[in-house]
């Protein structure tokens, strides 16, 4: 079974019920501060911890005296615009004085669905994490429309979870894992403890959430972790109420884990080799050797480009015999690859008038 411990990288979901009083629609501000606490010792021990946080809307319509009951489209944008600015102050607040850096992080489905936008997405992040900071994640939900919308926060973290390559995905509910039932009606509910499969018996058990400030039943949360474990990254479904709940899980808190199937780095090599390539870009003997010692492709090692592609597009890398090696995401351009070709990654911004990345495929989106 997964831990905390084990963890390299970790992503929690926070509902709006867990960060926001249901009956006075305040902050709850002991709660998130314990949370911060949590964090900091993950951060202490050397574990990347991305948030992806509700609570935007829920905020701001207490600011705007707004309505409990279902609130138009415009009414929820113009809620969440005002709450997006009080939740990031408080996680701000609340982590700084543990010596950690927010960053805010505003996202729409759209976003990944995009693989150009997807990429940049992973780049911002990773390099977030690489600094140090804590991402605070949270749906765009401004200028979300229904049809580029996650619709719930167990889908986007399990998204922001394959994104950025984590090996845990956490899930605080308002119940302590998955039930045979749903538990608050059913008093002979059993509580799994390890799914190492969700099967359609498994589905068939999912009830919908009980709570009226979140959205996300126990479907969304199989969704997540459907999504998720196929991406090598294992998650949990725990009760987030106490004052320390990331704690109270390493304790031993009830939970139920499911199980990864694999690692993120091999889930998402595999996606890569399954794409249809768009091009195909040829190296020397030099390159090969370097991409086969775990380096990434840079220009100075290219030959050949051809294809019509766009920067995020697969394609092929060829050997000067032509034979595939295999494959990754490029970022680069054709003509903007066939200008580069051959040239030492120093004299790319001469070449096209504009600094761009050092690799042409990094080896984190390479699949050979």
């Amino acid at each position: 079974m997964a831990t905390l411990t084990k963890a390299k990288r970790v992503v929690v979901k926070i509902g709006s019920a867990l960060l926001v009083d249901r009956h006075s629609g305040d902050l709850r501000q002991d709660w998130l501060l314990g949370l911060a606490e949590d964090v900091a010792e993950l951060k202490a021990r050397g574990t990347d911890v991305v948030l992806v946080s509700s609570g935007s809307i829920a905020l701001g319509r207490g600011v705007l005296d707004l309505p409990r009951a279902e609130l138009p489209l415009e009414q929820s944008q113009a809620a969440a615009a005002v709450g997006q600015i009080r939740l990031a102050r408080a996680y701000e607040e609340a982590l700084a004085p543990h010596g950690m850096t927010t960053a805010q992080v505003l996202v729409t489905l759209e976003d990944s669905a995009n693989r150009r936008r997807y990429l940049n997405s992973r780049a911002t992040m990773e390099q977030l994490l690489s600094l140090g900071v804590v991402p605070i994640v949270n749906e765009n939900d401004t200028v979300a429309t229904d049809e580029i919308r996650y619709g719930d926060n167990d889908r986007l973290a399990a998204q922001v979870a394959l994104t950025t390559g984590a090996d845990m995905l956490i899930l605080l509910s308002d119940v302590d894992g998955f039930y045979s039932d749903n538990p608050m009606t059913n008093p002979d509910a059993r509580r799994y403890d390890i799914i190492d499969q969700i099967t359609p018996e498994i589905e068939a058990m999912a009830g919908e959430g009980t709570s009226g400030l979140s959205k996300g039943g126990m479907i969304t949360k199989l969704f997540a972790a459907k999504t998720a474990t196929a991406g090598g990254c294992a998650m949990a479904i725990t009760e987030g109420s106490v004052l320390r709940p990331l704690q109270a899980l390493e304790n031993g808190a009830n939970a139920t884990w499911f199980t990864a199937q694999g690692t993120p780095q091999l889930a998402r090599k595999r996606w890569i080799g399954s794409m249809k390539p768009q091009g195909e870009i040829t190296v020397d003997a030099g390159a090969i050797n370097a991409l086969k010692g775990g380096k990434s492709l840079l220009s100075a090692g290219v030959r050949a480009v051809s294809g019509d592609f766009g920067r995020g597009d697969p394609v092929a890398i060829l050997g000067p015999d032509g034979h595939k090696l295999g494959q990754g995401l490029v970022a680069y351009s054709a003509p903007e690859a066939d200008a580069i070709k051959g040239a030492h990654s120093s004299k790319i911004e001469a070449l096209l008038g504009y600094p761009g990345r050092t690799a042409l495929i990094h080896r984190d989106d390479m699949a050979l």
